[in-house]
């Protein structure tokens, strides 16, 4: 379960700086707010397999959209980390459009910004609560559970992975 403060930063009701400051009272933290940034966004991790995927899946042609519950320090963090991050098509965040996954808003947000409905759009995730929801918007979906898992779905569903 999310924290309500950390809910409120995800979905764009507070700054940065803001919920440094509340999780600072809340918690006792004494560093400055740059090293609660890194800190605090430093938990992500290239998964090559996935990252491959998406290479491919490019090289092919197809759009690639993040679609994601995140703030703007984990995405700071990940575009300073991770240079495959700007080779996607479009951003979904969470924090941009005020609606965090599974709620039906950014799913809509989603559909808007890129144009495509129902089973136009394969999403993957690793929630199934947020695959749940995908699913019942008609999306094509597969709950990440593992790249290998996943590669297999996609060449279930045709898709030349």
């Amino acid at each position: 379960e999310r924290s309500p403060t950390l809910v409120r930063f995800e979905t764009g009701q507070m700054s940065a700086r803001e919920f440094y400051e509340e999780v600072r009272r809340a918690t006792g933290f004494r560093g400055s707010f740059e090293q609660f940034a890194e800190f605090f966004a430093d938990i992500f991790w290239e998964i090559p397999e996935m990252v491959g995927l998406h290479r491919a899946l490019r090289e092919r042609g197809f759009p690639t959209w993040i679609f994601s519950n995140t703030n703007p320090l984990a995405v700071g963090h990940i575009r300073r980390r991770f240079p495959f991050f700007s080779q996607f098509d479009g951003y979904i965040l969470s924090y941009e459009v005020h609606a965090m996954k599974p709620d039906a808003r950014i799913y809509e947000a989603f559909e808007a910004r890129a144009g495509w409905r129902g089973a136009q759009v394969l999403y993957l995730d690793d929630r199934p609560e947020n695959v749940a929801a995908g699913a019942a918007r008609g999306w094509q979906v597969i709950l990440q559970e593992s790249p290998q898992n996943t590669l297999a779905a996609m060449r279930q569903l045709g898709l030349p992975v």
